[in-house]
């Protein structure tokens, strides 16, 4: 009898059946209803869309015995390794699985963040494999010594029957356990859903000078890149300062592209700036030192924002969060003073560039706390991919809520009033 699947395939179900399937409700073994999904994502038009919101919201279990088996489908196994569809739990067995192609590899290492690097840096596997060795050294979040070793590991690369030497059974034992780890301490934490904003950590001088050491070196080459970029804030000047306090046809002025004429605008902006709350009763202490804070960050080269984003107070951090120079903008997440309630304000911001909002998911610290998710999967400025893979997480009201949140994409609403139905049938249950 010939497979669900190839049925599929070949266009012999009718349209009521394609849609069972885009839903994974067809009655076929799981391994079979992932390979249908995945065909439907790769290839159907009209269900393509259904079927991916589909698989987002899987069995985690199901898609890891799936990414661990050497038998899965190629397509299965190439869809989950896709930097647009990997999930954190999975990618352990899948680096491992020696059926996931090479060229799936070295296309994910070529935009891989630290996470996943991480996680490729300590696979027998990857380190076998010479193409995707030499993509991972040209990745942009690969440190200088790490480059370093993986160059000598080109010149001393383990014959490819080593790799594969690693057990299946290893692999999924160390996906399952992280997996475990971060479901344990996400839903300890949903429950303190509106937990007051914690003090910043008391950080020695000595400490914070450690710290923007160890980050200076670890981005000297990124640094390098930027150059003597001035600083302009996602958005515009006018968003960030308020209108109130920053007339628009002054805007120019500050955000000018040159280092030098950005200082000298900055100065006389400020100086025509200031009058501007005299006219407005509310404010009038407010305004000179938001521009004070201005110029002093429009002043500063690369080097000088990176170490005030990691060294200053929390309304310097709050403007360098916006800073369009990338190496600038993540520094402000790794800052010792950083408290819980300012990264819940930047998980929610739509004016921060996408690669911040990338790196918020890979502190453990940050998604300890439910409201720093909840907000990242309510912000449409927030990637799909990271959307669907944090939805799993929330509490069913906020499903409720993100379900009519028209600011986030069709396929993000689709899925919370998916998952918000099933918790409460789930709920009614008990």
């Amino acid at each position: 009898m010939p497979r669900m699947i190839d049925q599929i395939r070949a266009c012999k179900l009718p349209s009521n059946m394609m849609q069972f399937a885009a839903r994974g409700a067809l009655q076929v073994p799981a391994a079979e209803n992932i390979e249908i999904l995945v065909h439907l994502a790769v290839h159907n038009k009209v269900f393509g869309d259904l079927a991916r919101m589909t698989l987002a919201g899987w069995d985690e279990k199901a898609c890891l015995a799936a990414a661990s088996d050497p038998k899965t489908a190629l397509e299965v196994l190439k869809y989950f390794i896709s930097p647009d569809n990997l999930r954190p739990a999975l990618l352990l067995a899948l680096l491992e699985n020696p059926s996931v192609p090479e060229e799936g590899l070295a296309k994910l290492a070529r935009s891989a963040l630290r996470g996943t690097i991480d996680g490729m840096l300590n696979s027998p596997r990857v380190r076998s494999l010479e193409n995707v060795i030499e993509v991972l050294r040209t990745n942009p979040y690969v440190r200088k010594e790490e480059a370093a070793e993986l160059a000598q590991a080109l010149n001393a690369t383990p014959p490819a029957s080593a790799s594969e030497s690693t057990s299946e059974e290893s692999a999924v034992a160390r996906s399952e356990e992280v997996h475990s780890e971060a479901v344990e301490e996400n839903s300890a934490d949903a429950v303190a859903d509106e937990t007051p904003e914690t003090e910043p950590a008391v950080v020695s001088s000595a400490d914070e000078e450690h710290v923007v050491s160890a980050y200076m070196k670890d981005h000297a080459d990124d640094i390098a890149a930027e150059g003597e970029k001035p600083f302009q804030a996602i958005g515009g000047i006018v968003e960030l300062l308020g209108s109130e306090y920053f007339p628009v046809t002054q805007t120019a002025e500050v955000s000018a592209p040159g280092p030098a004429p950005a200082v000298a605008a900055s100065g006389s902006a400020a100086a025509a700036a200031k009058p501007a709350p005299k006219e407005g009763k509310p404010g009038q202490a407010v305004a000179p030192e938001r521009m004070n804070t201005l110029q002093k960050i429009n002043s500063l080269d690369v080097k000088g924002r990176i170490q005030l984003a990691l060294k200053g107070n929390k309304e310097e951090r709050s403007i360098l969060i916006r800073d369009g120079t990338k190496v600038v903008a993540l520094a402000v997440l790794e800052a010792p003073k950083l408290s819980d309630g300012e990264v819940e304000k930047f998980a929610s911001q739509k004016n921060v560039l996408e690669a911040v909002l990338r790196q918020i998911p890979l502190k453990r610290r940050f998604m300890k706390n439910y409201i720093v998710v909840r907000n990242m999967v309510a912000n449409p400025r927030t990637p799909l991919d990271l959307g669907l893979g944090l939805m799993k997480n929330l509490l069913i009201q906020d499903l409720k809520n993100l379900s009519a949140n028209k600011e986030v994409s069709e396929t993000i609403r689709k899925l919370a009033l998916k998952m918000y139905k099933q918790k409460l049938e789930t709920a009614n249950k008990k």
